[in-house]
């Protein structure tokens, strides 16, 4: 008492309620496990798990007490787990294992375990969760909310499995070690069997024995819970179907194991004893994965590998790093206290935590947010294609669940701007109820995120109504730590109720990995994907290379990693985040530049800000893992892993404290400074620091309380009060949970200003500030949206030599010299257009973004979409041809541009014949700028489009430019070779020049001798055709529309019957006729 005294005088409390939780009890409800049980009908009927009994567990050592009594299990209501010791004697005699089962069934209810306490012998509070799963099992999602059942992935939805789901072989171990190292690891001297399928093997006679026993795993026989073969459709991998008989002679250790086993068939299930052990296929994947050491001998008399307890940490967190999802079944009581119930009692396990690469919580992290999604495909009462999509994803280290809808249409590019956005681990979606084109993308883009994606389809997400999942989240009380009440998030949403059944399929997933805290304690909040930002769907990310390369998907050659100078983890998650939503307004575009501006003038700031971010643990994550720490349930109820975890739950709160603290210094010192602090303030809020009232003093308490209480808190010997100690000063801390999480987003809004500034000083080439121009002076009575970069050049892409790119102007929209909104750019291949195209949508990006522009100079108009169309490639295995690709991003660009967007198109309809894609190419081109009017980058090797458009008023011809120059080496016959210049020079390329760069690229010099001759000849036989293509540039179908609507105007006698469009070629052959006039050339 006196020690609890000590701690309230910190905080200058009278009392505190619930002084003793740290003495709590479990009570049935803190530990009862969730209601997923399958209802088993099975005839005869096997044996339940809490009615086998057996003494088939040695004693361990017993590690000495930590907590006090009451933390362990008792009889005071508290309900013991039916997880009993490892699986010894997994093989056993069948007239031994009989016999064992016989006495078992004889002696049903004369165990001392209170769970057969209602006489009747029916299971109570761990039925479902441990009920072994047989055939006719039944599924009613409506009953039981909390079910998910996983299927298998159809013929045509190809993709990445997660790896527990996949054949018994290692994806990793395979990647990284060729055929004769394999061959080495099986001629070495280490005594390894490896179980085949095979009948070929020449099995030892136990080995026949344990196959024998276990036929019901073998490929040929296995079946999920509801009996379902794998070539069922239907078929659940994540579940097994045990025979009735071989459930009756199991020993009660293997009860125990299959009993879970059977539910988690797509996890790694460690089960603990003396060790931590892995048994049949699991064991197979500890020994290729782990290189450990697969016995057939000993107390479990099967497949089996294992690992101490100093070790499982380790363990666990390298196969959740290879992609595996890992579960660990513990001890609820050491094998005295199992002998003290009565002398055939076994010891009681539970499955307590199921770690996969989405959920994961523990280790190093690292700067990509752990993101698991779930998506539900929902129609529209439209016929246009268009289809939603409800979402919601969560990331349990920082404890944040995000809900929102799309609508989308048939290319799917809102679908991948969501996944290229979020960067999940792990897709949760109907395999059934989600659309073969929204399969393919997310196939597509589990090539291109940041992270390995895992795919992961079930058969129904949520199969139950708003009304009913808004039941379950109050009565489970999920969120109800949360700053926004589930109510709020869902009026944020425009299409909820599908958003609510992805939320459902969620929480379904959630609760299977044994995460009810994370639903209990977790934030949420609304997510929109488009709302306020530049918009850019997934493939523009992809093409642009914003976060993965084109060569291998890494990040060198990124416009992330050409920004990333951020020091902490979570600035470098914001960073990515900015980048995904670059700003519209001009204002708030305006307040980062000038913080990044007063940052550049004030280096010696800039380095004082890296070495307190440098101090800095992430802040983010501890924050979640203390909010998760202030209920006492899951592993820390289990007195074995009591001590651990209340270890590192001191640690996480200590370094929490102490991160904090230097987070408030470097506040408090830039608060002295101005004018940074008022432009930084304009980016994001500030709590009060300073004063009675500020968290400078509330945060010196718990400095005091730590250096008092745990003052070796990165390795503290915890006490029997520790964890009441913990509770308190956690939940006083988070009282102001708003408030630190500014603090947290001003530490990574400082990282991200001040990486800008570094960014920005230290380029390779000129930058400067691009100056937005606002909205009110971009108007049709302004002349629109304009874009003007002189001296740009792509910030990283290395000219020849390591040099900086050739820098080039461009100039689109109002200007001087006319109208110009669209380039149309020619010039040989390999001469510079991509790039220069991707060059000015990276500018834009980062100009929107808050961050300088490689550029000298630029005045831009805030971009409301993004659009490009480059590059060719296929994808075979969604079956989609270069050309459909093309078609699909135009279309994409046809179906939403507007006049502030910025469209990039590069050699459109090249796929295809030359007629169709000329005819696509003129035709999409024409649309773009007289009915859109957008800012447009067109390059093409179609040069007939240089001869129709020649005139056009909107067009602007350039072309990158070329040279010859004499060969030095005289070994070619051809005496010139072509020199590309990379630079940008006005009118139009007169060819492509595609002959010479095919001998640049290694083609025989004859072959191409050939080709020309060919080319000369085709020239000389459409001729005609040619010269009436020159004559295009003075007189095109474009003029001869505009001829047509003079004709058509002169018949009309009523000035009400004219149409815009036709005021529009008006307008334009006046300009034409003004321009033909000053020149001096004739029209026709």
């Amino acid at each position: 008492m006196n020690r609890q005294k000590s701690i309230l005088s910190f905080f200058q409390k009278a009392s505190l309620e619930n002084k003793s939780s740290g003495e709590r009890r479990p009570t049935d409800s803190s530990v009862r496990q969730h209601d997923r049980n399958f209802t088993a009908a099975v005839n005869p009927p096997a044996p339940a798990v809490e009615d086998v009994r057996g003494t088939d567990t040695p004693p361990e050592k017993v590690p000495r007490q930590v907590l006090p009594a009451t933390f362990a299990s008792s009889g005071n209501g508290f309900a013991p787990n039916l997880f009993e010791s490892i699986m010894h004697k997994f093989v056993s005699d069948g007239d031994k294992l009989s016999h064992r089962s016989q006495s078992s069934d004889d002696s049903l209810c004369k165990s001392s375990s209170p769970l057969c306490a209602n006489g009747k012998g029916q299971h109570q509070e761990y039925e479902g969760a441990f009920q072994p799963m047989v055939k006719n099992t039944a599924v009613s999602l409506k009953a039981k909310a909390n079910q998910l059942k996983p299927i298998e992935i159809n013929d045509d939805v190809v993709g990445p499995e997660t790896p527990g789901m996949q054949p018994l072989a290692s994806h990793a171990k395979r990647s990284r070690d060729d055929e004769s190292k394999f061959r080495s690891l099986m001629d070495s001297g280490k005594r390894v069997r490896f179980l085949e399928d095979s009948p070929s093997l020449n099995l030892t006679k136990k080995e026949a024995e344990v196959a024998s026993r276990f036929e019901w795993l073998d490929p040929s026989r296995i079946k999920d819970a509801s009996g379902r073969r794998p070539n069922d459709p239907l078929y659940d991998r994540t579940t097994l179907y045990i025979p009735p008989d071989a459930l009756k002679k199991m020993s009660a250790s293997q009860k125990q194991y299959w009993s879970v086993k059977c539910k988690y068939m797509d996890v790694l299930l460690f089960f603990k004893g003396k060790f931590y052990e892995l048994y049949e296929m699991d064991a197979e994947i500890g020994h290729k994965e782990l290189d450990w050491k697969i016995t057939l001998s000993g107390v479990g008399k099967c497949r089996q590998v294992g690992i101490s307890e100093s070790g499982i940490d380790d363990a666990v967190q390298n196969l959740v790093a290879r992609g595996y999802k890992v579960g660990r079944v513990e001890q609820l009581e050491t094998s005295e206290e199992a002998k003290a119930r009565g002398a055939n009692s076994v010891i009681q396990r539970k499955l307590v935590q199921v770690i996969t690469p989405s959920t994961t919580v523990e280790g190093n992290i690292g700067p990509d947010a752990n993101h698991l999604l779930a998506i539900k495909e929902g129609s529209t009462s439209l016929d246009d294609g268009s289809v939603v999509y409800g979402f919601a994803f969560v990331d349990c280290a920082r404890l944040r669940f995000w809900v929102g809808s799309i609508d989308d249409d048939a290319s799917c590019s809102a679908l991948g701007a969501l996944l290229m956005q979020v960067s999940p681990k792990e897709v949760i979606y109907e395999s059934r109820g989600l659309s073969k084109g929204a399969q393919k993308a997310l196939r597509k883009f589990s090539l291109h995120g940041s992270t390995t994606l895992q795919l992961t389809p079930v058969q129904s997400i949520a199969d139950l109504v708003n009304t009913e999942i808004n039941d379950l989240v109050r009565s489970k009380e999920y969120f109800k730590r949360s700053f926004h009440s589930l109510d709020y998030v869902l009026s944020k949403v425009i299409h909820h109720e599908t958003a609510m059944c992805a939320l459902g399929g969620l929480i379904d997933n959630l609760v299977r990995l044994k995460l009810d805290d994370v639903l209990q304690d977790g934030d949420i909040y609304p997510y929109q994907v488009y709302r306020g930002c530049l918009k850019m769907d997934g493939q523009t990310l992809i093409n642009l290379e914003i976060f993965g390369n084109n060569a291998d998907g890494g990040k060198t050659g990124t416009l992330y990693k050409y920004l990333d100078n951020c020091v902490t983890s979570s600035g470098k998650r914001l960073l990515r985040s900015w980048i995904c939503r670059p700003l519209k307004d001009a204002e708030g575009i305006k307040n980062r530049l000038d913080a990044v501006d007063d940052l550049m003038t004030r280096p010696e700031i800039v380095s004082h800000i890296a070495q307190h971010l440098r101090k800095l643990s992430d802040l983010e994550l501890l924050l979640g893992r203390t909010k998760s720490s202030l209920q006492l349930s899951g592993p820390l109820l289990l007195p074995l892993l009591a001590k651990k975890i209340l270890k590192q739950r001191v640690k996480v709160f200590g370094s929490l404290v102490k991160g904090l603290r230097t987070a408030l210094s470097l506040l408090l010192l830039l608060q002295n400074e101005q004018p940074l602090t008022s432009s930084l303030t304009k980016v994001f809020k500030l709590p009060i620091l300073a004063g009675s009232d500020g968290l400078d003093q509330f945060l010196s308490q718990f400095e005091a309380a730590v250096d008092s209480d745990f003052p070796n808190y990165q390795n503290h010997n915890v006490t029997d009060s520790d964890a009441e100690t913990l509770t308190i000063l956690a939940e006083l801390l988070l009282e102001k949970a708003t408030q630190w999480f500014e603090v947290v987003h001003a530490i990574n809004c400082i990282d991200v200003l001040r990486s800008f500034a570094v960014t920005s000083s230290f380029s390779s080439g000129s930058m400067c500030r691009p100056v937005i121009v606002p909205e009110s002076f971009t108007g049709t009575d302004n002349g629109g949206p304009v874009l003007k970069m002189k001296g740009l050049w792509h910030p990283f892409a290395l000219g020849e030599n390591g040099c900086v790119p050739v820098p080039n102007d461009i100039i689109l929209g109002e200007n001087e010299g006319g109208h110009h909104r669209t380039l149309l750019l020619t010039g040989p291949n390999m001469g510079g257009k991509s790039t220069l195209l991707r060059a000015t949508c990276l500018a834009v990006i980062m100009a929107q973004i808050g961050c300088y522009v490689p550029c000298e100079s630029c005045v831009l108009s805030a971009v409301d979409i993004i659009f490009t169309r480059l590059g060719a490639t296929d994808r075979i295995m969604t079956g989609e041809s270069t050309f459909y690709i093309e078609c699909t991003e135009t279309a994409s660009v046809l179906q939403n541009a507007t006049q502030d967007s910025l469209v990039i198109l590069d050699e459109l309809g090249r796929g295809t014949s030359t007629f169709d894609g000329y005819a696509i190419a003129y035709a999409v081109f024409r649309h773009l700028i007289e009915k859109v009017n957008c800012r447009l980058l067109f390059a093409t090797h179609y040069h007939p489009l240089t001869k129709e458009f020649a005139s056009h008023p909107h067009v602007k011809m350039q072309h990158m430019a070329c040279a010859f120059k004499s060969k030095s080496d005289g070994y070619s016959k051809c005496g010139e070779e072509l020199v590309f210049l990379y630079r940008l020079a006005s009118g139009a390329s007169p060819e492509s020049y595609g002959l010479q760069v095919a001998l640049k690229a290694g083609i025989p010099e004859n072959t191409v001798k050939v080709a020309s001759n060919a080319s000369q000849q085709m020239k000389k036989s459409i001729g005609r055709s040619f010269r009436s293509s020159e004559q295009r540039s003075e007189f095109s179908t474009l003029h001869e529309d505009w001829l047509k609507t003079l004709v058509s105007f002169s018949r009309i006698q009523d000035s009400k019957s004219f149409n815009e469009d036709d005021l529009d070629s008006l307008i334009c052959l006046w300009y034409e006729l003004k321009a033909a006039f000053r020149s001096g050339k004739q029209m026709f």
